[in-house]
Formats: structure tokens, sequence, C-alpha cells
């Protein structure tokens, strides 16, 4: 499972779709703050969670093979032992990168998406590497837009 800077910089360079599997419509939910950042900087963000109709502008889907779109990455923010499955969808829809949030580690799940070819990254924030390989991130972990020696307060 290489997730050296270079497969990462590769990932998220080459990638324009990213489902992301548990998505939350509630904005302080790190899964929303996440995929917003994404949404932000020009990636399709396509939520998956049956709980939703509609998140950030984009129509929900129940599960990774209602989606009528090729899915790039699969970025998943569901429990460890909830993984497997929806890496047995990723594989089935074709996806090309099964992305692991921070806390999420299956190992099995990622060894069967390397096997079927797709490219896996575990127990990484996909909003924080791309903050952090391409501009964004601040002291406080956000970009405030603001260019200054003083620390706010």
């Amino acid at each position: 499972m290489p997730d050296d800077i270079a497969t990462l910089r590769r990932i998220l360079t080459s990638t324009r779709t990213i489902a992301v599997v548990g998505l939350s419509a509630e904005w302080h939910r790190p899964s929303f703050f996440a995929a917003k950042y994404m949404q932000e900087r020009g990636y399709r963000i396509i939520p998956v969670n049956p709980r939703y109709t509609e998140i950030l502008g984009e129509r929900c889907h129940a599960s990774l093979e209602t989606i009528e779109v090729q899915v790039d990455i699969v970025d998943v923010f569901r429990r460890t032992e909830d993984v497997l499955p929806i890496a047995l969808q990723a594989i089935a829809i074709r996806a090309k990168c099964l992305w692991q949030q921070i806390g999420v580690k299956n190992l099995e799940a990622a060894r069967l998406a390397a096997e079927a070819g797709l490219d896996v990254v575990v127990d990484r924030c996909v909003k924080i590497e791309h903050a952090r390989l391409f501009g964004g991130l601040h002291w406080a972990g956000v970009n405030t837009g603001v260019v200054s020696a003083r620390r706010g307060g």
C-alpha cells in the first residue's frame, strides 16, 4: 500500500470525482468539512449515505452501486469493521482508489482493493493530504486567507 508523497500527489492530481461513504449533512462533522473543502477545490463530491437525499448540492446514494458516473476515489468515513463490503463495492464499480480516513484501518479491505488494481490509502485524511501537498494548511489546520505574522486574538 504505497501512500508516499509521490503516490498521494498522483492520486489527487489524476482524480476529480470522490464518492464519500458516510458523508454527513451536519456542517460540524469531519466528513462534511473534508468534502466541502475538496468540492471547493474543484472535485465533484458524490455523497453515499442512505439517511439523506442531498448533501452539498449533490444527490445522495444509498450505496456505491447506484452511482451513474465513474468514481475515482471512494473516501470512507465509516468504522473499520464496515469497510470490507465498501471495498468490494469500490472494486465492482471500478473505482481507482480506496481511501480510508484517519482512524480507519481495514487491512483486509486494503489488500483486496490493491489486488484488484486500486490505489489504496489507509488512515489518512483526504483534506489534510490535499492541503499539505497543494497548499492551504494553516497552523490551525485550515487556510484562513489572511497573511500576517500575528496570530489572532
